[in-house]
């Protein structure tokens, strides 16, 4: 029950644009983490470009990924290659102008502090 939340400020992408986020984020998500597609929630919003600075300085572009997934269910070598990915899809959605400094961010909740349709993680670990 991953959620994938893609913030970014610059011009405004198309929906066919927005669509291939989605799509390629929760292939990642699946194939990278082996976690549900069916379950697996991606948000891409974008925010005024003037609320964002790098190093102090307005940029032409800024992303910021945030992908939330049940705390120990992934390797480091595993997060470390969706980060990889998610940034080369990042590269070719945004162009050159994407900053460097875009990050990639897998935050991990534990299992009992989380779930979804009324269930925790950890309570469908314990009895699926």
């Amino acid at each position: 029950m991953p959620i994938v939340r893609i913030t970014y400020a610059g011009e405004a992408l198309a929906p066919e644009r927005i669509s291939h986020l989605h799509d390629e984020v929760t292939d990642l998500m699946s194939s990278v983490l082996d976690k549900k597609a069916q379950l697996t929630s991606v948000l891409v919003e974008q925010v005024a470009i003037v609320g964002w600075a790098i190093g102090g300085a307005q940029p032409a572009v800024a992303v910021h990924v945030d992908a939330t997934i049940t705390a120990g269910t992934n390797s480091a070598e595993e997060k470390a290659r969706f980060i990889d990915g998610a940034m080369t899809l990042l590269r070719s959605v945004f162009g050159e102008e994407l900053s460097p400094a875009t990050y990639v961010v897998v935050s991990e909740v534990p299992a009992q502090s989380w779930g979804y349709d009324g269930r925790t993680q950890e309570s469908r670990r314990v009895s699926p």
